[in-house]
């Protein structure tokens, strides 16, 4: 078997993988795209940064799984994918409290204008009194969860230790005692909208939901809200938003993710002190390498042994 670690990993990944599986599994270290581009042979694709498109896919030969570093798959032909019977496989809740950190983060440094502050320092401005009167906290807020999974559990957790109350909605609701326990509030999502003081989507990207936060949404928030996107970039209408920051509607937004990434100087989404983007971070801690890598050496070995293979998000064609 041929395990192809495709990508820009932490330090020490590569010798971690190779500590863990069995001596006759070849594992190759592709780490340039020029060198992905080459890839024409492997049984497995260990996927960060990388896409697998269709035409990737159908250039490796014998490929049977591609295992994703991370939740989220959309950087998969998954069509293709099931054309060829080849599993896909993912991390569920490896990042997810790297990805709840960077969501408190965004919120915090909108409130507390982190970022503006720190310029205004490095220009030699003290700027104690500058942002006094829109400065504000998490204390008494009402954070909104636009999905209730690993992740929004794991901010709404950061966010109340922070003394804000939490409300969450979800097609997927938790039991009622979950939601006691956690402290979350369910509510359908025009409410949510409605009444949060703070949005965070933690929501999958589906065709369901592209642009679920458009015109109509930043039309019903309460003024002043503060939007954080650490889930897809493709869930929020960029142009919308942009128009709800101008106006002043839209108090902040933290982004780590966009709709076309990476964002190239003099694009509409910077320049404006109250948006603040990170390039899609949120969940690429070098620490996250203790969690991903036995998960995802689990996946190797069950199809290295035979066995049913965990963690696949797919239907491939004759499996």
């Amino acid at each position: 078997m041929i395990v192809a670690l495709t990508g820009i990993y932490p330090e020490g990944t590569f010798e971690q993988f190779r500590a863990l599986l069995p001596s006759d599994i070849e594992l190759l270290k592709v780490d340039t795209p020029e060198k992905y581009a080459a890839l024409d042979h492997a049984d497995v694709v260990i996927l960060r940064i990388f896409r697998a498109e269709r035409a990737d896919i159908e250039r490796i030969n014998g490929l049977r799984m591609i295992s994703r570093w991370g939740v989220g798959y959309d950087s998969v032909d998954v069509e293709a994918a099931n054309e060829r019977g080849i599993l896909v496989t993912n991390t569920p809740g490896a990042n997810a409290y790297a990805v709840a950190e960077h969501a408190v983060l965004l919120m915090l440094s909108l409130c507390h204008h982190l970022v503006e502050h720190n310029a205004f320092t490095q220009r030699g401005e003290w700027s104690n009194k500058t942002f006094l009167e829109n400065t504000r906290t998490l204390n008494g807020a009402l954070v909104g969860l636009v999905g209730g999974g690993n992740i929004g559990r794991q901010v709404a957790a950061r966010v109340q230790a922070f003394g804000a109350k939490v409300q969450y909605s979800d097609p997927y609701r938790l039991p009622e005692e979950t939601e006691a326990r956690l402290g979350m509030k369910y509510v359908s999502l025009d409410e949510l909208v409605r009444t949060s003081d703070f949005i965070s989507l933690h929501a999958p990207l589906t065709d369901e939901n592209y642009h679920l936060i458009g015109e109509d949404a930043f039309e019903k928030m309460k003024p002043g809200v503060i939007l954080i996107n650490t889930a897809r970039g493709g869930l929020v209408d960029e142009d919308a938003l942009i128009r709800a920051v101008d106006s002043g509607k839209v108090a902040g937004a933290g982004l780590d993710c966009i709709e076309h990434m990476p964002l190239t100087a003099g694009e509409p989404l910077l320049g404006r002190p109250n948006i603040i983007v990170t390039p899609h971070v949120g969940g690429t801690s070098n620490d996250i390498a203790s969690a991903m890598i036995p998960m995802l050496t689990a996946t190797i070995m069950d199809l290295y042994q035979g066995g049913k293979v965990r963690y696949v998000v797919n239907q491939p064609k004759g499996l």
